[in-house]
């Protein structure tokens, strides 16, 4: 009998055991479920920010060389003007 009681208890705990330890495989399953949701959107929002601070870099790069244009245009009519007012003074 007390070995009948102690099968009968024995089973009861595994029984307990294994519910338990279910229930803390799918907490954590979801705990990876959650890190691994969290990671990719962060992956994504700086993903977002390099193509915004890249947009923002092209802009800058472009206006930089439209600046260079402008003035390379401007040094070569002073250049022009200069080499005009030599001729003119010969």
């Amino acid at each position: 009998m007390k070995k009948l009681l102690l099968l009968v208890l024995a089973l009861g705990l595994s029984f307990t055991a294994c519910r338990e330890t279910k229930e803390k495989a799918e907490e954590a399953g979801d705990a990876i479920e959650n890190a691994a949701e969290a990671t990719g959107d962060a992956i994504e929002e700086a993903a977002d920010d390099a193509a915004e601070a890249t947009e923002g870099a092209m802009e800058e790069v472009g206006k930089s060389i439209d600046n260079v244009v402008e003035e390379t245009k401007e040094a070569g009519e002073a250049a022009k003007d200069a080499v005009e007012e030599i001729s003119d003074d010969n």
